[in-house]
Parts: C-alpha cells; sequence; structure tokens
C-alpha cells in the first residue's frame, strides 16, 4: 500500500527506543531527526514537516509518560496523535441529498472515483447517479458507462455533445430524481486556463454543495500548487487520494490537503468499484503506524460475509458455530477474505499482524500467499459434493483424482485438508462459548492453534 515506505520508516525510527524507560534530549533528538527523514523520503512538504516534528520533540521532552509506559510506546503515542492532527478531521459527507463536484488533473482517477463514490452511497441507502461531463478525453463516457453498470447506479452522459456544461446542465435534469448526483469533469496534462474556466462554468450551472478534489497517491510535490489553484477557482471542500495500491510515496497528498484547509473525504485502491473507504483519520494513521484499524475491518468483514450470503441463500455463517465446519464453509469464507480487497490490506488493518509484522516477511509473502488460495480454490472446485460436506473420506486415492484435477499436487490437496482440520478444531473450541470466553479465545488467534498466527507462518494452510 502506498505510504507504506513511510510506515517502515517511522516503526524503524521508534524501534531504536526499544527497552528504554527513560529519554534524554539526545534521544529525541535523533528520534525527531528519523522522524524528519522519513516523513520529507515521502514527499511531505518541508514546512509541514517542520511543524510536526517541532510538536513531536516538545511533547516528547516535557510530558511525562504514564507509569509502565516504554520510552517506545510513549513517543509512539505523541506521533500517532500529531500525525492524527496533521492529517484532519474527515470530510463531512451527510447522508442526505446533494450535488458533489469532482475535480482533478487527467490521470489522477476521478472518472473511476466517481462510480466508486456512487457505489458507496448506494451502499448507505441512498440512490446516486453519475453525470459524465468529460468531452476531452477519448473513451471517458464509455469508462464512465461501464464503471457505473458495475456499480449498479444511475448514470448520464452524451458521447455526441461536445459542450460539457450543456451536459452538466442536462445531466441534473435527467436526474433529478436521484438523491446523490456526482458531476465527474475533465482534466488535462497540467493546469490549464481553459481547464479552470471550464470547470467553473460547470460549477456554476450545477451549483454543486461541495466539490471534492481527486489526487493521484503519486502527485508528489506537484500536488501543492494544484491544489492551490483549484481552491482558489471553485472552492475544495474535501479530497479524494487514489491509487493507494500503488508504490507511490503519498506525501504529497497529504500536504495537498493541508494546504487547501480541506480535509479527506476517501481512500480509493484497486480497480474495482467496491475499492474505495470513508477516510478516518486515526484508523488511517494506526494502520500505517501498525496498530491495525478495527472499525475498518469490521466493516469490510460485514460486507464481505453479506455478499457471499446473498450469492447463496442456503449459506449461513452463524451455521459454522452450530454444527459441523466443512470444505463448503471453508470455501465460502475465502471467497469472503477475497472480497475484502487485495490481502496486505486486510493484513495491515489487524492489530499486531501488520505495520511491524509485515514489515519482517518477504517482499513476495502476499503474493505467495493469494497464489496458494487460489490453488485451493481450484482443488476444492475438483471435488465431489461428498468430499467438500465430508473431508474425512478423502484418502490417498482420492488425493491423487484431485490433485490431477486441479492441476495442483497431492501435497497441496494435503496442506488443503490440513488447513480445514486446524480451522475445524479452532471453531469446535468456539461452539457453546459464552462471550467472556469468547474473548479470551479471540487474543489467542494471533499467536496459534489454527488462527492467524497459524495462517502467516510455519508453512501450514494457504498463508504458508
Amino acid at each position: 500500500m502506498v505510504l507504506d515506505d513511510l510506515g517502515t520508516s517511522l516503526r524503524s525510527s521508534l524501534d531504536k527506543l526499544q527497552g528504554k524507560t527513560r529519554l534524554d534530549e539526545d534521544d529525541v533528538e535523533e528520534i525527531v531527526k528519523e522522524i524528519q527523514r522519513s516523513l520529507l523520503s515521502a514527499d511531505v512538504d518541508v514546512s509541514l514537516v517542520m511543524e510536526l516534528s517541532d510538536s513531536i520533540e516538545t511533547r516528547a521532552l516535557e510530558e511525562e509518560p504514564p507509569g509502565g509506559t516504554t520510552a517506545r510506546d510513549h513517543v509512539l503515542k505523541i506521533v500517532y496523535e500529531e500525525m492524527v492532527a496533521l492529517v484532519g478531521d474527515s470530510t463531512a459527507l451527510p447522508l442526505e441529498p446533494q450535488t458533489i463536484l469532482l475535480a482533478g488533473l487527467q490521470g489522477s482517477g476521478k472518472t473511476t472515483s466517481a462510480a466508486k463514490m456512487a457505489w458507496w452511497f448506494s451502499t448507505k441507502g441512498l440512490r446516486p447517479a453519475v453525470i459524465q461531463t468529460d468531452t476531452f478525453r477519448p473513451g471517458a463516457y464509455d469508462q464512465a458507462k461501464q464503471m457505473c453498470e458495475r456499480a449498479e447506479v444511475d448514470f448520464y452522459g452524451d458521447p455526441d455533445a461536445d459542450d460539457p456544461v450543456e451536459i452538466a446542465r442536462e445531466g441534473m435534469e435527467a436526474t433529478a430524481d436521484a438523491d446523490v448526483r456526482i458531476v465527474d469533469t475533465a482534466g488535462r496534462h497540467a493546469l490549464e486556463d481553459d481547464l479552470i474556466a471550464e470547470i467553473e462554468e460547470i460549477e456554476r450551472a450545477v451549483d454543486p454543495d461541495r466539490s471534492l478534489l481527486v489526487l493521484d497517491a503519486a502527485i508528489g510535490q506537484g500536488a501543492k500548487d494544484q491544489a492551490r489553484q483549484f481552491e482558489a477557482s471553485i472552492g475544495i471542500d474535501g479530497v479524494m487520494i487514489t491509487k493507494l495500491d500503488g508504490t507511490a510515496k503519498g506525501g504529497g497528498a497529504l500536504t495537498a490537503v493541508n494546504e487547501t484547509g480541506s480535509s479527506i473525504a476517501f481512500l480509493g485502491s484497486g480497480e474495482t468499484v467496491q475499492d474505495i473507504e470513508r477516510f478516518e483519520p486515526s484508523g488511517f494513521i494506526s494502520r500505517l503506524l501498525g496498530m491495525g484499524d478495527l472499525k475498518q475491518l469490521s466493516e469490510r468483514v460485514e460486507r464481505a460475509m453479506q455478499e457471499a450470503q446473498e450469492e447463496d441463500d442456503d449459506w449461513d455463517p452463524e451455521d459454522m458455530l452450530q454444527g459441523e465446519f466443512t470444505l463448503k464453509d471453508m470455501k465460502k469464507q475465502m471467497d469472503a477474505m477475497n472480497r475484502m480487497g487485495p490481502l496486505d490490506q486486510v493484513m495491515d488493518m489487524i492489530p499486531g499482524m501488520g505495520g511491524g509484522m509485515m514489515d519482517q516477511l518477504p517482499d513476495d509473502a502476499m503474493d505467495v500467499t493469494q497464489d496458494r488460495m487460489r490453488k485451493f480454490e481450484r482443488i476444492m472446485d475438483s471435488m465431489t459434493e461428498g468430499e467438500l460436506e465430508n473431508p474425512r473420506v478423502v484418502g490417498q486415492e482420492r488425493t491423487r483424482r484431485i490433485a490431477r484435477g486441479s492441476g495442483t499436487d497431492e501435497e497441496t490437496v494435503r496442506q488443503l485438508l490440513e488447513q480445514h482440520s486446524m480451522m475445524e478444531r479452532t471453531i469446535q473450541q468456539f461452539q457453546g462459548m459464552g462471550e467472556g470466553d469468547m474473548q479470551r479465545m479471540m487474543k489467542k488467534m494471533g499467536g496459534g492453534g489454527g488462527g492467524l498466527g497459524d495462517m502467516m507462518g510455519g508453512g501450514k494452510g494457504p498463508f504458508g
């Protein structure tokens, strides 16, 4: 994920305080310099870096750590609080009728973001519509239409018209029944005068309730001028940062948010319309520092399980806690996990699993894991209904047949069966538990016994 390098660098800096109980001026000075280097390397603006590091240094020297708190945890808390203050609150987006205007340069991801936002509003019970006004970029209309079809939201555009302002007016009339109208505008390769003039005319025509600036996470230091000019032209109420699944530095986008005096509304990653999340500053910085984000994780889990259940009305995840845990259940769980997004993003949301732990894994660890999961899915597709319902019937002969049918090897088939057995034993321990017992068991899940700890190491299961 973008900003991973910043997160890794910050965690590495804080680890230098490991084992210390007290901080002296030299410790603080050294850690502040490390933090400055980390932020500058991530393209965060120099003035912001100095402001942030000064605040961290002052607090680290003046504040007494609570009793029993290590020096590292004390500074971690300060860095967390100061960085949350830096990115600010999340943009206010009331769940009510409104018109949103999107601005940004060509290639920033506006068209994809428009469909993603529309999908997000639709999940909140509102009826959204996207109005495509880009007559400059070839294929903009077709891309927007296809994305909106995938998002299952209303769409308006006119591929034969050449006046974007007129398209905007007609689009507002055609989508009058929509609760939320998202107006996508044309971008250019640079901040040209005709782009600014065009978006100002569209802004007057649609009279948006709020204007959002769409920024590619790779924008770098150029984000500052871009944000300043759009702010002066139409006023920016919030920012959507896109392409967070890339390897860009990302600090420029954070700088742009500060430059407009606004805040972040959404984060976008991936190519599908579901690859969007509402920006929550505490969770975002928490993930960056390797502390997890349980709120975002629970939302993704709930959505993924709901989608999996909608596709198969006969499957209820709660049944796993009542009867036997079959390979069918395991396959549904894997399907739900795939729906949650890239595995590295999911891992970053789990306290104790992202951050420092991810830093220790090989660069291709997540790719290997995803590949193993795909092989497991092929293996299960090659099994009979009876084998999926009762994996214990799979002996050597059936293992050989399943391996041939799935294009894998017998060892991988055995690994699948072993992973199923581990997960089955873990789920059996939950059966009949009270709420207090279950919470204690959940605390152990990161360390073994068929939980996430086993999955990530030891060569067991899809995460081996």
